[in-house]
């Protein structure tokens, strides 16, 4: 089972980030501040939980949190400042639109830009070992599919309500066929899928 946070001192939040590594749509991210008693024995890493779970989860993180907040940066921007860095503005973002100003961030991975004043900790593979870390990839996981499947109806035959907008062979091959959309992010390589070892599907 998971622990709740990082620490018990101050107030704290969880962010985490979904899409960085996609070859087309915005990189989302997720802040939550969960109340100290806050408890699940289904709250994972959302990589790890069914579509259903994660569908359920977010309910019952939407309705328990202290605050939450979602925030995205496009393609297009990706494209101008780095993915890395715009994986930290929509951490940023995110952060910017909790209700309660936190006064810790425990981040998924190893880098973060500091934000404001606030004192940080970065955890490697956070969203499996804290509660509110895990409620913020859910959040953004969620928020981002949903956004790629809305984009799916304009361009079908790209598959990104399957496969999210990552590099998938079938991703590939069909953005060397026909060409690159609005969506995608032009600084990102599209190599031949023969090279590619990610699967056709992505959950």
């Amino acid at each position: 089972m998971l622990i709740n946070c990082f620490q018990r001192d101050l107030i704290e939040a969880g962010c985490d980030e979904a899409g960085r590594g996609c070859l087309a749509g915005p990189v989302y991210a997720a802040a939550v501040i969960l109340p100290r008693k806050f408890k699940s024995k289904i709250l994972n890493d959302s990589k790890k939980l069914t579509l259903e779970q994660r569908l359920e989860m977010r309910e019952v993180i939407q309705k328990q949190a202290i605050c939450w907040a979602v925030g995205s940066v496009d393609n297009h921007e990706i494209d101008e400042i780095n993915i890395l860095n715009a994986s930290f503005l929509a951490m940023h973002r995110a952060i910017d639109q909790l209700m309660v100003i936190p006064q810790y961030l425990v981040i998924d991975g190893n880098r973060f830009k500091p934000y404001s004043d606030i004192p940080h900790a970065c955890i490697v593979k956070g969203d499996g070992k804290y509660l509110n870390i895990a409620a913020a990839s859910i959040l953004a996981k969620t928020y981002r599919d949903e956004y790629m499947a809305n984009i799916a109806q304009e361009h079908p035959e790209y598959n990104w309500h399957q496969n999210k907008g990552y590099g998938t062979a079938a991703h590939r091959l069909v953005s060397i066929e026909k060409g690159l959309t609005p969506y995608h992010r032009r600084t990102f390589s599209i190599s031949h899928p023969q090279f590619d070892g990610m699967p056709d599907l992505v959950v």
